[in-house]
């Protein structure tokens, strides 16, 4: 009998936790969605779970960390999770002399802490289970715009913390990054409905054309937790359209 195989997507309610959520579910996994937008734990289908969680909390509170493995230790009846993918983020944008140090704070609790002290939680569960972690860092942790200062440093650094903890936990456990460019989430395409010319500019910015779909980032992940990608190990890996490779890229 084949053994469940469990994978924990954070920012599961969002445009690419959505895909992500579906691409794992293909893929043979069950599912547990975690986002700050859920607001009660609730069993969507025999193998998919949206479930309640504070990133906030988790960065600043060892308690509320324990409590939330265990939670998750209890929906997969002591087997724990195989993938872990810290996809969620928040994007406050602001030029370095406006960011409060509230908004600095929020940033890196989200997008950097959060994922540190989830990957240091259930490390020994993924050791046990021969598991996979998958960082979401973004394009922005190379290149950058006006006003990105908070966000792109804390993908600067989520995509380090991907590279420096295979030092630690290269043999025991596969982690990687994707550094997803422009990715056609309803939030990105709702900021370009009044300016559908400039939309069209992005794309055009592309040497494929287009931006990314949510689908696409999600593919890869799943392929990074596969056995496919057994040595592919402590990757920050461009998911870009080559857009990386471009000296100009719209406002």
């Amino acid at each position: 009998m084949t053994k469940k195989k469990w994978a924990l997507i954070t920012g599961g309610a969002g445009g690419i936790g959505q895909s992500l959520v579906q691409e794992f579910l293909e893929a043979g996994y069950s599912v547990i969605a975690a986002d700050i937008a859920f607001n009660t734990i609730t069993y969507d289908s025999e193998r998919s779970i949206s479930l309640p969680v504070d990133l906030e909390q988790i960065a600043n509170s060892e308690v509320y960390t324990n409590e939330f493995v265990y939670q998750i230790q209890s929906i997969t009846n002591g087997h724990g999770i195989d993938c872990l993918i810290n996809n969620a983020a928040v994007q406050i944008l602001a030029p370095c002399t406006k960011l409060t140090r509230n908004h600095w704070k929020i940033t890196m609790d989200v997008n950097l802490n959060a994922p540190f002290f989830l990957s240091q939680a259930f490390s020994p569960i993924l050791i046990k289970n021969q598991g996979a972690i998958v960082n979401i860092s973004s394009i922005h942790a190379t290149q950058t715009k006006k006003g990105f200062a908070a966000y792109a440093t804390s993908k600067a650094a989520l995509s380090a913390l991907t590279r420096n903890m295979v030092l630690d936990l290269g043999s025991e456990i596969r982690i990687n990054a994707i550094e997803p460019a422009a990715i056609a989430t309803e939030m990105l395409k709702a900021s370009f409905i009044e300016k559908p010319e400039r939309y069209a500019e992005l794309e055009s910015f592309h040497p494929v054309n287009r931006i990314g779909q949510p689908k696409e980032v999600a593919e890869l992940t799943v392929f990074l937790c596969s056995n496919k990608a057994n040595f592919v190990q402590g990757a920050c890996i461009s998911a870009s359209g080559g857009i990386s490779n471009s000296l100009s890229d719209p406002a």
